[in-house]
């Protein structure tokens, strides 16, 4: 092989020409001849067992020439960009053959590389860190917790159901005075202002008695998932049979001695409070790590190529499809659920790639920086610790997760705790108070819908033992 020559003609990308010339190529010619040589009919000999040069004559000298070259391209291309020092992010491309002949051929292609990457900084990066603190509300919000899990149910007799019971209920509904499919249920044990229902009908088996039967009219949201009853009126025909309370404990010494290892509840208040002193300070943490990290990710100076960020996106595509299967759910029926089709998720997930791909980026860029290196030990003490995880054996694991994954992925664990080491936290500032604030007070606070959980992003080497322990 000889590197001809490794142009940048663009942004990330550069122009490769590579040869093979002499013995090797006729090397490459001989072994496709004896790979390839069934394909081909002679007239006077069996498929498969004509002669080389017989071949070629009758279909051409070049007809091997390429089959080598296909058979040679990946190492060719491999042996070319180490030589050349360059980085690939995404398969070769725009191939051409500038010559060939029963000497040799010459290939180019443009190769799209990592970008050239500047940091502003990353160390002693500033970022506000909410100082944490417990209050009473929040333990006798968990007491209460405990209460409702110690709870026992009994039988309301002679008065209506009211909101916090459990009514049981035979329900049917119809549509335009035809039952629709799903729309019934017997025996449905419901509880009242759970919101599990749609809007409205829980609200109005409220105020009804045992044996009652009763008509509820609703209307289903417009972004209900049925199109057949997205928006529609419909009727529902109930019967309650029972209804049943929540009936708590007393909350004393006795309580506490039976639900945890403490005697008294001022003991037991006194770990509440430290238990959830500890999870605010884990979350506080957490939000501090990723606004350093997201500090981080501003400080990159870089000219990001497109394809890294579709490759990234396919990669947690593929991750939510995997996870998607893991549930027994298909990703194309999971999307119809949503009214939503793939260039809609691929673009809900575009501003998370490449969020991700700038701070991969930034992590290499500590990493070299800071002459991270890590040893064959670390290696192998990873790979022993995946092994563990997902109860394979080592040689497995070693055979499944490339070392040098390994060795990147370990170099960025710590160029991001030298980046966390280094980060100075500040008091998180309070936003100033509107002017509305006081009467807002004075009401009960709207539900939010649940905020999306930050997750770490799993390594590449991480995803493929997961992966393999799951297949096995």
């Amino acid at each position: 092989m000889s590197l001809k020559s490794c142009e940048k003609i663009e942004t990330n990308v550069y122009a490769v020409e590579v040869s093979l010339e002499g013995d090797a190529f006729k090397s490459a010619v001989s072994k496709a001849y004896a790979k390839t040589r069934g394909k081909y009919n002679v007239p006077g000999f069996r498929k498969g067992k004509a002669p080389k040069h017989i071949i070629e004559t009758y279909y051409g000298k070049e007809t091997f020439w390429y089959d080598a070259i296909d058979a040679e391209y990946g190492a060719l291309y491999e042996a070319a960009i180490k030589e050349a020092g360059i980085e690939p992010v995404a398969a070769p491309h725009d191939d051409e053959i500038v010559d060939i002949s029963e000497n040799g051929f010459t290939i180019k292609f443009k190769v799209t590389v990592k970008p050239e990457v500047e940091l502003k900084a990353y160390k002693g990066i500033k970022a506000e860190k909410e100082k944490v603190t417990v209050k009473k509300a929040e333990i006798k919000e968990e007491v209460e917790k405990a209460l409702e899990k110690d709870a026992k149910l009994v039988a309301v007799e002679g008065k209506a159901a009211k909101k916090g019971d459990i009514a049981t209920i035979d329900f049917e509904g119809f549509l335009d005075g035809v039952a629709f499919d799903g729309g019934k249920g017997e025996g449905y044990d419901l509880e009242l202002g759970s919101g599990s229902f749609i809007p409205g009908f829980e609200e109005q088996v409220i105020g009804h008695k045992v044996d009652e039967e009763f008509d509820i009219d609703v209307t289903f949201p417009e972004d209900y998932g049925s199109e057949e009853l997205a928006g529609k009126a419909v009727v529902f025909k109930i019967k309650l049979h029972k209804i049943m309370k929540k009936e708590l404990p007393k909350y004393d010494d006795e309580f506490v001695k039976d639900v945890s290892e403490f005697d008294t509840v001022a003991d037991y208040e006194k770990h509440l409070e430290e238990e959830i002193k500890a999870r605010k300070e884990a979350a506080a943490d957490r939000a501090f790590e990723n606004a350093v990290m997201d500090t981080l990710v501003d400080n990159l100076v870089a000219e990001i190529p497109a394809v890294m960020i579709e490759k990234e996106i396919d990669n947690q595509i593929n991750e939510f499809e995997y996870r998607l299967r893991s549930q027994g759910l298909q990703l194309d029926m999971y999307l119809q659920y949503l009214g939503m089709d793939v260039a809609a998720l691929r673009d809900s997930y575009k501003d998370g790639a490449e969020k991700q791909v700038k701070l991969r980026l930034a992590l290499e860029k500590v990493a070299a920086l800071e002459n991270i290196e890590i040893s064959d030990e670390d290696v192998d003490t990873e790979l022993k610790t995946y092994a563990d995880a997902y109860g394979m054996p080592v040689d497995k694991i070693k055979t499944l997760i490339s070392a040098d994954d390994v060795k990147a992925d370990l170099a960025c664990r710590k160029a991001m705790d030298i980046v966390k080491d280094t980060a100075v936290a500040g008091a998180k500032k309070k936003a100033a108070p509107k002017a509305d604030d006081a009467a807002a007070e004075e009401k009960p606070a709207a539900k939010k819908a649940p905020a999306k959980k930050t997750t770490t992003k799993k390594t590449t080497a991480k995803k493929t033992a997961e992966k393999a322990a799951d297949a096995e």
